[in-house]
């Protein structure tokens, strides 16, 4: 092996190492918004350049290839959801957070398209991010109706249907990002108090764990790698 290729960075990891590390998970996210988290980890691996060896060394699980590809994204989102919380104006947090998870969705096709999507490594931390996730949702959606700017018949599932009808529509339109971003402006709009007018159908079973883990793939049915 070629001296350069054992020089490691200031953070003990060697530069090979590091660079294979960034074209697998490069390689994931275009993958994955091709095919779905579903894709065999074999493919990344053939579009990374590296051996399936290497790809596991790097991430032995999926949902740890999923974490490390969309880490950004991820925490971007976490972060989306706590900083509508703070915001003084309960209006301006929720419309805030929903433009954020739907540019989002636009700008990396394979991303969980849940805010605080992530997939830890226990279930029983799974769970808790769930619950934490539905709670914040619910506590926005309460302080919105209270401050007289959301309609007070929204549901926090009415907020799923709308990521899943942005998801819809950038799977159909992929590269229109103009009718994603009026779509939601539209929904957006509809969800004011001072636009509601005749009582709307009972709200839907959905909850955010329903959401699609990619654009147009349901979640929870996987293929072997």
């Amino acid at each position: 092996m070629a001296e350069s290729s054992r020089i490691r960075d200031p953070g003990g990891v060697r530069a090979d190492a590091r660079r294979n590390r960034e074209r697998v998970l490069a390689a994931a996210r275009a993958v994955f918004a091709e095919q779905g988290i579903d894709a065999p980890m074999a493919t990344v691996a053939r579009r990374a350049g590296v051996g399936v060896a290497t790809l596991y060394r790097h991430f032995p699980t999926r949902d740890a290839l999923v974490r490390g590809a969309f880490t950004r994204q991820m925490e971007t989102c976490a972060q989306a959801l706590d900083d509508a919380l703070a915001a003084p104006d309960p209006w301006q947090g929720f419309q805030r957070l929903i433009e954020t998870v739907c540019e989002l969705q636009r700008a990396e096709k394979g991303f969980p398209a849940a805010f605080v999507a992530a997939f830890p490594d226990s279930p029983a931390d799974h769970a808790r991010s769930r619950e934490r996730m539905e709670r914040d949702v619910s506590t926005l959606v309460r302080r919105a109706q209270a401050a007289g700017a959301l309609r007070a018949d929204f549901h926090p599932s009415d907020l799923v249907v709308a990521l899943l009808a942005n998801c819809a529509l950038i799977s159909a339109l992929p590269d229109d990002g103009a009718a994603s971003r009026r779509l939601m402006a539209y929904l957006i709009q509809s969800f004011r108090a001072d636009r509601a007018n005749a009582p709307l159908p009972r709200p839907s079973s959905l909850s955010p764990r329903d959401l699609p883990i990619t654009v147009g793939k349901p979640q929870g049915h996987r293929n072997p790698a």
